[in-house]
C-alpha cells in the first residue's frame, strides 16, 4: 500500500497484476497459429440527454457467431451516483472492464478526498479502452458509451470511444454497436430539444426497437420471455434505474403502435414549400 496512486488499475498492475485479464488470445496447434476464441458480444447501446439529465439504455440481446447465446444480459451499469456506461463488444471483457472502472472512481475519491469531475471520469475510461487495445486488434474489442450528470454545467452529458480510447463528446443522443446505425436514424427523427425524461426514455426504446427490425445481432421487446429494455437516468439527484414495470410499459407501448404502423411514428416535415413555376 505504499504506492499512493489514485488510480486502482495502476496499484492493481504493479501489486498484482495477475489479477488484470491477459493472454485471451490462445495457441490453436491445429491451426498452426494465435486464433481468437468465440465469445459472447453485446450489442446496442442508445444514450439521449433531456432537460436535467441524460438517459441510456440497451438491448437484452448477446450472440456469439451468428447464434442468439443470451437474451437477458444487462448491458447498462451504475459506475457512480453521477454516472452510467453502456458497453458494446466482447462481453467478459466488457463486464470485467466495468467493474473495474466502478472500483477506479470509488479509489480515486477515496485517495484524494472528492470525486472525480465527469470529463475526468470520461478520460479514466478511456486510459482503460486504451489498455484493451491489444486484444482489440485481434477482435476481442470493447467499446463503452459513456454518461453523466455534469454537476458544475447542470447538465447531462454523452461521451463515445473507438476501440483505441479516443474520447469524443456526443451532443443529444448517441448509439454504440451492432445496431447504431439504424438507432441513430430513428432519434434523428424522435429527439426533441429539454424533452422530459420519460420522453427521452421512450424515444430511446422506439430507437432500441428499429435497430432490432433491421439489424439480427439486436434483440426486441419479448413479450413472451418478459424480457425488456433496460434504462437508467442520472440527473442532479443521482444515478437511477427505470424499474422493470415501466420498462415493460415503454415496450408494450412501443408494440402495440407498431402494430398499427410498423416503421413507427413519422416525423412531421418541417420547412417552406417550393414555390409554383
Amino acid at each position: 500500500m505504499a504506492a499512493r496512486t489514485s488510480s486502482f488499475t495502476e496499484f492493481l498492475a504493479s501489486s498484482a497484476p495477475d489479477l488484470l485479464q491477459r493472454g485471451l488470445v490462445r495457441e490453436d496447434p491445429g491451426a498452426g497459429g494465435r486464433t481468437v476464441p468465440e465469445l459472447e458480444h453485446g450489442t446496442t447501446i442508445v444514450a439521449a440527454t433531456f432537460a436535467g439529465g441524460v438517459v441510456l439504455a440497451g438491448d437484452r440481446r448477446a450472440t456469439m457467431a451468428g447464434m442468439i447465446s443470451k437474451r437477458d444480459v444487462r448491458k447498462v451499469f451504475r459506475t457512480d451516483e453521477y454516472s452510467a456506461a453502456g458497453v458494446a463488444g466482447a462481453w467478459s471483457l466488457a463486464v470485467e472492464m466495468m467493474r473495474l472502472f466502478q472500483v477506479e472512481l470509488e479509489h480515486y475519491e477515496k485517495m484524494e478526498g472528492q470525486p472525480l469531475g465527469l470529463v475526468g471520469k470520461a478520460n479514466r475510461l478511456a486510459t482503460m479502452i486504451r489498455g484493451n487495445l491489444g486484444a482489440a486488434m485481434q477482435g476481442l474489442a470493447v467499446v463503452p458509451l459513456f454518461a453523466g450528470y455534469d454537476e458544475d454545467a447542470g447538465i447531462g452529458r454523452i461521451f463515445s470511444y473507438d476501440v483505441a480510447g479516443g474520447p469524443a463528446e456526443e451532443r443529444q443522443f448517441y448509439a454504440i454497436g451492432s445496431g447504431s446505425v439504424f438507432a441513430r436514424g430513428s432519434l434523428k427523427k424522435l429527439y426533441a430539444e429539454n424533452m422530459s425524461a420519460g420522453d427521452a426514455v421512450l424515444a430511446c426504446v422506439q430507437a432500441l426497437y428499429d435497430a432490432a427490425d433491421d439489424d439480427s445481432a439486436t434483440g426486441g421487446p419479448d413479450l413472451t420471455r418478459q424480457i425488456f429494455p433496460v434504462a437508467a437516468t442520472v440527473t442532479g439527484d443521482g444515478f437511477a434505474w427505470v424499474p422493470d414495470g415501466e420498462s415493460e410499459e415503454y415496450a408494450r407501448m412501443v408494440v402495440q403502435e407498431r402494430l398499427r404502423s410498423p416503421d413507427g411514428p413519422k416525423a412531421a416535415v418541417i420547412g417552406r414549400r417550393l414555390p409554383q413555376s
